[in-house]
C-alpha cells in the first residue's frame, strides 16, 4: 500500500469482508464498518451478528500499516484525538474511492472504533449528502485547520449521528472530547450516549443503542 505523501491511500478490496454478496448490494442498504488504530477489518466484523440484519455489513481494512495491524492515519508519540486535516481527507477519500466503484446500495450507513470513528465523520464532511448515518464509537472528531467554511454544507445538512463513550476511556484524550462534544451538535442530528465506567471498548447496553439507532435511521425498503 502507498504510504507516501504523494501516492493517496487506497483500501485493499480483497481485505474486506463481507455479510452477504455483492450483487445483494442493488436491493439492500450498505453499513461500512471502519475499526480502530493498530486493528483489522475483523475486529468490528465480529459484531456483525450483533447488528441490525437488514443492512450488508462491509468491513474494511485501513491503508496504512501499523505494526501487525494498520491505521487510517499515523499518530505521532501514540497520542490519540487528532491529526492533521489532510491525513484525515486522504482516509476518507480512500474510502469514497472504494465505494464509487461498487454497485449502488440503496443506502450507506458508517460505523466506526476510535480512529475509525474519526474517519466516519470525516466522511460526512467530505460527502455530507452521501451517507444515511454514522456511529462513532468512542471516536472523535478531527480539527477542521483554517478553512472556516469546510463544514458549512454539513452543518445544513445535519445527518444523523450516534456518538457513544465510556466514562472510563482513558484513550481519547479529554479535550478531544470536548472539541467533538462542541462540534456535533452543530453539525449533526447528535444521538449522544455515555456509559458509566466502560472503558475504551463497547458494552452490551451501547450494542442495543446502536442497533436501535441503526434500524431508526436505515431508510425503509
Amino acid at each position: 500500500m502507498p504510504e507516501n505523501d504523494e501516492d493517496p491511500p487506497l483500501l485493499d478490496p480483497a481485505a474486506v469482508l463481507w455479510s452477504a454478496p455483492l450483487r445483494d448490494l442493488h436491493t439492500r442498504p450498505l453499513l461500512v464498518l471502519l475499526h480502530g488504530f493498530g486493528s483489522h477489518e475483523g475486529d468490528l466484523f465480529g459484531l456483525s451478528p450483533l447488528l441490525p440484519l437488514q443492512p450488508i455489513v462491509a468491513s474494511v481494512r485501513a491503508p496504512l500499516r501499523h505494526g501487525s495491524g494498520h491505521a487510517w492515519f499515523p499518530v505521532p508519540d501514540e497520542r490519540h484525538g487528532d491529526t492533521a486535516p489532510a491525513l484525515a481527507d486522504a482516509a476518507a477519500d480512500a474510502v469514497l474511492t472504494w465505494l464509487d466503484v461498487l454497485p449502488v446500495p440503496r443506502s450507506v450507513g458508517l460505523l466506526g472504533f476510535s480512529q475509525g470513528g474519526a474517519v466516519a465523520l470525516q466522511l460526512l464532511r467530505r460527502a455530507p449528502r452521501r451517507f444515511a448515518y454514522a456511529v462513532a464509537l468512542s471516536g472523535f472528531v478531527v480539527s477542521p485547520g483554517d478553512d472556516v467554511q469546510a463544514d458549512a454544507e454539513l452543518e445544513r445538512v445535519r445527518p444523523p449521528v450516534f456518538w457513544g463513550r465510556g466514562t472510563a476511556d482513558r484513550v481519547i484524550p479529554d479535550d478531544a472530547v470536548d472539541r467533538t462534544q462542541e462540534w456535533l451538535p452543530r453539525h449533526s442530528t447528535l444521538t449522544e450516549r455515555i456509559y458509566e465506567d466502560v472503558a475504551h471498548g463497547v458494552s452490551q447496553p451501547e450494542l442495543r443503542d446502536i442497533g436501535a439507532f441503526i434500524r431508526a435511521n436505515t431508510p425503509p425498503s
